[in-house]
C-alpha cells in the first residue's frame, strides 16, 4: 500500500498480515518516533514477527516524516493523534486495535487511547510516556538543540554526525534538519495540548511500559504503574533509547504476551 488520504494529509502506509490461509487474530497499530524514524523501524524488527504470530500489521510514516506528505503547518500532538484516528477509520479498522509506539509514538498512540477508549485494545509505550507538562517542557528543550544546532548549523552538526554515527544516520539527520527548519513542528509539539493526571488514569486497557536499563525514561516506571490501573513494565538492561531496534526479539515478545493475555481476556482487535 502506499498513500491514504486521511482528508487532511496523506500518509505512506505499509501494512502486512499472516500468510494465505492463516487466520487473523487482532490487528497491531505501529507508531514511530519523531525527526530521524519512520516505519522501517518496525519493518526491520517486529512487524515480521507480529505478522507471523498472525496480527494485521499497520504502520505508517507520520506527517512530515518518510514518505509521508510534509505540510508546513499541523504537527501538534492532537494534529498527529486526528491523524492516527482518520487513519484507521480509512483502513476500515473499526474494533478495538493494539496500539504500539515508540518514543514520541507511543505519546500518540496514549493520546488516543484517552481520547477514543473504544479504538484501544491495548497499548505499548517503548522508551515513552503520556504527553504531560513535564514532557512537553523536555520537548520542547530537545527540539529547540535540533533547530539551533542541526538545522540552522547542518553543515558542522553533519560532518560530526558522519564521522561518529556513519552515512546513513547523517542521511537521516539531514532529512530531520530539514523537518525542522522547513515546518512548525519545533514549535507546535512543545505547545501540544498535554493531559491531567485524571485523564491519563482514564485509559483502562492493558498497557505496556518497555525501557531501556540505561534510559532516563526508565524512572518513568514506579509513576506509571501507581496511575494506570492494569500496567506493567519491562526494563531491558544494558540499552538506551534505542531498545526496539537492539533488542527486537525481547520487546517484540513482551507486545505478543500482551496481545495473547488482552485476547483471551476477551478484548478482541479487528
Amino acid at each position: 500500500m502506499a498513500k491514504v488520504d486521511t482528508g487532511a494529509v496523506r500518509l505512506h502506509v505499509q501494512r502486512i498480515g499472516p500468510r494465505a490461509g492463516r487466520p487473523v487474530t487482532g490487528t497491531v497499530v505501529l507508531v514511530h518516533g519523531l525527526l530521524t524514524d519512520s516505519l522501517a523501524s518496525y519493518y526491520f524488527t517486529v512487524a515480521p514477527a507480529f505478522a507471523a504470530a498472525g496480527l494485521d500489521v499497520v504502520m505508517y510514516d507520520l506527517r512530515g516524516h518518510g514518505r509521508s506528505d510534509r505540510p508546513a503547518r499541523g504537527y501538534t500532538l492532537d494534529d498527529n493523534i486526528d491523524d492516527l484516528e482518520a487513519l484507521l477509520d480509512r483502513l476500515s479498522v473499526t474494533g478495538p486495535a493494539h496500539l504500539v509506539g515508540n518514543s514520541y509514538g507511543g505519546t500518540i498512540a496514549f493520546g488516543l487511547a484517552a481520547r477514543r477508549p473504544e479504538r484501544a485494545a491495548s497499548v505499548t509505550l517503548i522508551e515513552s510516556e503520556p504527553a504531560t507538562a513535564a514532557w512537553a517542557a523536555k520537548l520542547g528543550g530537545i527540539l529547540g538543540r535540533v533547530v539551533t544546532e542541526l538545522a540552522y548549523n547542518e553543515p558542522d552538526a553533519l560532518a560530526w554526525i558522519t564521522a561518529h554515527r556513519g552515512q546513513n544516520t547523517a542521511r537521516l539527520a539531514k532529512g530531520a534538519a530539514r523537518l525542522a527548519r522547513e515546518t512548525s513542528l519545533g514549535r507546535d509539539i512543545p505547545a501540544s495540548r498535554v493531559l491531567t493526571e485524571d485523564e491519563i488514569r482514564s485509559v483502562r486497557c492493558p498497557v505496556l511500559g518497555v525501557y531501556g536499563g540505561d534510559s532516563d525514561l526508565a524512572a518513568l516506571v514506579p509513576w506509571l504503574e501507581s496511575l494506570l490501573p492494569d500496567c506493567r513494565t519491562v526494563v531491558v538492561p544494558g540499552h538506551e533509547h534505542s531498545v526496539l531496534v537492539e533488542a527486537a526479539g525481547t520487546v517484540g515478545g513482551h507486545v505478543l504476551t500482551l496481545v495473547g493475555e488482552a485476547r483471551r481476556a476477551g478484548v478482541e482487535a479487528r
